[in-house]
């Protein structure tokens, strides 16, 4: 008996001693990939940029973008445009609810027309178009690299796209309030296009900012992603100035002291992707701008309660009546 209980107890200590090693070599293998991804990142920006950009995330995956009627967007039609030779961007013209019933099975030539309606018009810089359009006509569309438009996505490319749909756009509606709205990374697009609109003296009728960062760089620290190697030495080096390197900045912090427009900034106090406190030090960075002194300024918070994180606010009932006061 006493030779079969040590037997017994070697056994159970050969099994310990295998898991002990097999938890070792894990805990390795994890602590080689956590050391080994910083330096990948630094020997290769172009990594970074895909990390900020996000543009191989497209879900759902099958999604066919030419048709969004099979969406549920049947008040919807798709085209593209050409901002500059060999890239073609694909674009999203959502008639406002009240012409819904009336934009069925019509053409392209019918909904440029729409622009001549007494609706005004919203450009919206990526970002689904949602559910209603709240009375405004919505055109959105994909940046160079994303979705099915051409090119490879970057600041100066997104910006320059941004600026060519703002300009066909506003040659269709004529005097008719053209306002631009910016979701996420779209707010630092947003700003940029603002910015380069208000130095040419030709400034949109009102910018709205949904969930926005003062840059991309307190941003990418602020970021869920960023938490496991916060505090890691050198982690501005590793991660933020590789950043910079790729000319990715969405200074929207800078870009308020150059906007003389009215400007709406909604943030959910849930929103974990862009922290509220970057919308939050936005505003009152946007509170000292003289550019904007004698232009309406607000911000929205959205409670907790509401659970509206990052990309819900468009749900909220209150929404028609915040914009139609800021307008």
């Amino acid at each position: 008996m006493a030779r079969c209980h040590d037997l017994h107890c070697s056994q159970v200590g050969i099994l310990q001693y295998g898991l002990m090693g097999r938890l070792k070599r894990i805990l390795l293998w994890v602590l080689g990939v956590y050391i080994t991804i910083p330096f990948i990142v630094k020997l290769c920006p172009s990594i970074q940029a895909k990390l900020v950009f996000l543009n191989f995330v497209r879900l759902p995956y099958f999604i066919d973008l030419k048709r969004p009627q099979d969406h549920g967007l049947n008040h919807t039609f798709n085209f593209y445009l050409q901002p500059e030779t060999g890239v073609n961007i694909g674009v999203w013209h959502t008639v406002p609810d009240q012409m819904w019933k009336e934009a069925q099975g019509k053409d392209r030539e019918w909904y440029d027309s729409t622009f001549k309606s007494p609706y005004p018009v919203m450009l919206y810089l990526h970002g689904n178009a949602g559910t209603s359009s709240l009375g405004y006509h919505v055109v959105t569309f994909d940046y160079r690299g994303w979705g099915d438009s051409d090119g490879s996505p970057s600041e100066r490319g997104m910006t320059s796209d941004a600026l060519f749909l703002y300009q066909w756009v506003k040659e269709r509606v004529g005097s008719k309030p053209l306002n631009v709205w910016g979701h996420s990374l779209g707010t630092g697009v947003a700003t940029n296009l603002v910015r380069r609109l208000c130095d040419r003296g030709t400034p949109p009728d009102s910018l709205v900012l949904e969930s926005p960062f003062t840059n991309i760089r307190e941003e990418a620290k602020s970021h869920p992603f960023s938490m496991v190697y916060r505090y890691l030495p050198g982690f501005e080096w590793f991660f933020l100035d590789t950043i910079s390197e790729n000319d990715i900045r969405f200074a929207s912090d800078e870009n308020v002291d150059h906007i003389s427009c009215p400007l709406l900034i909604l943030h959910a106090e849930d929103d974990s992707v862009v922290p509220f406190h970057l919308g939050k030090k936005l505003y009152n960075i946007a509170s000292q701008s003289k550019s904007l002194s004698g232009h309406k300024l607000q911000f929205i918070p959205f409670p907790v309660s509401l659970a509206y994180k990052h990309k819900f606010i468009y749900r909220s009932p209150e929404l028609p009546h915040i914009l139609r006061y800021s307008s």
